[in-house]
């Protein structure tokens, strides 16, 4: 009887597992915006943000993001809007088991953020704030979160959120095309 419900218990144990979602891995998420590698162009969106006339006009239209892999394979740069005053880097890269973002933002600081692993998934990477160069979470108005939905037939929605004084303070949402 023992041998029975051992066995019955095994293998209930293993079909459990068999339906159970894979955990998304750091080296997943990465391969992922490896193989973003490329143009996009698309609009964005900003709610909450007030704009100089200057980057109005520059948010009005065509927004251009592009993803290069460096360094050997180990970083993948993002840089949005390049060319313009409001140019950004976006760094990615692996620290052992844990995806690294560090935003290179027009403002002038560099908040980093790590990938939260429980609440992302395969088509959604969520990012979240651990610390940053040249600025101060309780006072400064910085990046502070963001999430990468891939939507897929080559197309991605990046929502980029803003503190400000220790708070949520704006959100700017590109959703953005692979150029053909």
């Amino acid at each position: 009887m023992k041998r029975t419900t051992l066995l019955c218990a095994t293998l209930l144990l293993i079909a459990g597992a068999g339906g159970a979602a894979a955990e998304l891995t750091a080296a997943d998420a990465f391969a992922t915006l490896k193989g973003m590698a490329g143009s996009w162009h698309g609009t964005p969106e900003a709610a909450g943000v007030e704009l100089d006339a200057e980057a109005a006009a520059e948010m009005a239209g065509q927004v251009t993001h592009v993803i290069e892999v460096s360094a050997a394979g180990t970083v993948v740069m993002e840089t949005m809007a390049p060319g313009t005053e409001h140019e950004m880097i976006n760094m990615y890269h692996l620290d052992g088991d844990d995806l690294v973002l560090t935003h290179y933002c027009a403002g002038g600081n560099q908040p980093t953020m790590r990938l939260d692993r429980e609440a992302s998934s395969a088509k959604r990477l969520i990012f979240d704030f651990t610390g940053g160069t040249n600025l101060d979470p309780d006072s400064d108005h910085f990046i502070h979160d963001m999430e990468l939905g891939i939507l897929g037939d080559g197309k991605v929605e990046s929502i980029w959120n803003s503190w400000a004084g220790g708070a949520e303070a704006a959100t700017m949402i590109f959703r953005l095309a692979r150029a053909e």
